[in-house]
């Protein structure tokens, strides 16, 4: 550990930014799992689901106090009136994941033909998170460049997640 950081009295840029990624995913995943809990049929898998569910409660909880060393921080403590920040947040992280999965795969394709329908695919999902982003920015859901509110949408979200 370099000097400067020990002397850092919040975390880094950088890393907030990974601590927001994290706990808005886990956050998301977590709603979407108390959701679809009731509806499992299988023991198995509905034991499946009671572990995730658990271990992402537990994270959370560990990653929460973090916000308290970030850059800013402004809580708000304002009541959900609908889900469509849940349900736009679910499709932003579905069509961010599939751009990386698809810039995996070609890279991992050797077939010309899989690779353009890969490419063309990528393209498709490019589009979409660029949709879904920009509708999250319109509507205030997704403040990408208010750091203060960004990180408090996470905590928000987070304790929704967790009082589910």
């Amino acid at each position: 550990m370099s000097a400067e950081s020990k002397k850092a009295s919040h975390l880094a840029w950088h890393e907030t930014l990974e601590l927001h990624e994290t706990v808005i995913f886990q956050s998301n995943s977590l709603m979407g799992f108390k959701m679809h809990y009731p509806q499992v049929q299988d023991p198995e898998l509905k034991k499946l689901y009671a572990e995730a569910i658990q271990s992402l409660e537990r994270n959370l909880k560990e990653l929460l106090p973090y916000y308290k060393s970030a850059p800013a921080v402004d809580m708000r403590n304002n009541a959900p009136k609908d889900l469509t920040a849940y349900y736009a947040g679910h499709l932003l992280i579905f069509s961010k994941t599939a751009v990386r999965n698809y810039a995996i795969a070609i890279t991992e394709t050797a077939t010309p033909s899989l690779c353009e329908t890969f490419k063309k695919q990528l393209n498709q999902a490019i589009q979409l998170h660029s949709k879904v982003f920009e509708f999250m920015l319109n509507k205030g859901i997704y403040p990408a460049y208010d750091l203060n509110r960004l990180l408090a949408n996470d905590q928000k979200a987070a304790a929704e997640a967790l009082n589910m």
